[in-house]
């Protein structure tokens, strides 16, 4: 017989080398609202949560993309919602690196799946809304297994948000992992989207000119499959374009045995 034992959650699950750029207090980084209906009751909550931590300053702001093509604002986090499509995935993350320094990122959430069953629903909404902006600044998952036990913390996948305990919002192994992420100064402010070397939809201080080109709704755009866990529902892809600069896109995708048109 195999015993079995609880694995205590990590605070080691950094996202690669990726952050903003920070000066010397806390990061202080615009979040654009670019969700509509009960979204924005979820995005509040996940800002929120997330500015508990000690290192982080996030400012929600008037959204700057249009939420179906949800382009990138410089220096900042855009969120949107749409309905965009079929494709197989809940939400995705993106970031637009140079070096380790995260310039700009996208969050978005997918209607087309989130507005019928079984992710119609008020725990998936929030779980996807805080994870994918924990992306966004650089948090990897404290767990990668969807069948077991929660650890209390929406930066740890599951088949049932609500737990218990709860995967709703950040513990404090998350704030503990931001605390060492963002431990240093690196010269320089970490967001607000002016003053920041870009402007609205473009590539991003450091990045090539070509990465703002980047068709963010086509898989065929996000580059090389470099991670597939959890049984191929969490994929990681990389653009690159050389000298350290690359889109980096997570996607999370719906679960092909509770939906059928699953992923295609």
């Amino acid at each position: 017989m195999i015993a079995a034992f609880a694995v205590a959650p990590s605070a080691d699950h950094a996202w690669s080398n990726y952050h903003w750029a920070k000066g010397s207090n806390a990061l202080a980084l615009s979040v654009g609202d670019n969700v509509l209906g009960v979204w924005d009751g979820h995005l509040v909550s996940a800002i929120a949560d997330w500015n508990n931590s000690s290192v982080l300053n996030l400012t929600p702001v008037a959204g700057g993309t249009n939420p179906k093509n949800c382009r990138p604002t410089a220096g900042r986090i855009e969120v949107c919602n749409a309905r965009y499509g079929f494709t197989g995935w809940l939400g995705v993350a993106q970031i637009w690196v140079s070096g380790g320094h995260i310039t700009q990122a996208i969050t978005k959430l997918n209607d087309s799946y989130f507005n019928e069953a079984p992710y119609n629903d008020a725990d998936w909404r929030q779980l996807v809304a805080c994870q994918e902006v924990g992306h966004d600044f650089g948090l990897d998952h404290q767990d990668e297994d969807f069948d077991n036990g929660n650890l209390g913390t929406c930066m740890d996948y599951t088949s049932d948000p609500d737990g218990p305990p709860s995967n709703l919002r950040p513990n404090s192994h998350d704030y503990a992992q931001l605390e060492s992420i963002y431990d240093h100064v690196d010269g320089g402010g970490g967001g607000g989207g002016r003053g920041n070397g870009g402007g609205r939809g473009n590539s991003g201080r450091g990045a090539p000119p070509a990465s703002g080109q980047v068709d963010v709704e086509s898989p065929s755009e996000w580059g090389q499959l470099v991670r597939s866990i959890a049984r191929g529902r969490v994929h990681v892809y990389e653009r690159d374009f050389g000298g350290g600069r690359k889109v980096v896109t997570r996607v999370f995708w719906a679960n092909p045995e509770g939906d059928s048109r699953g992923r295609r």
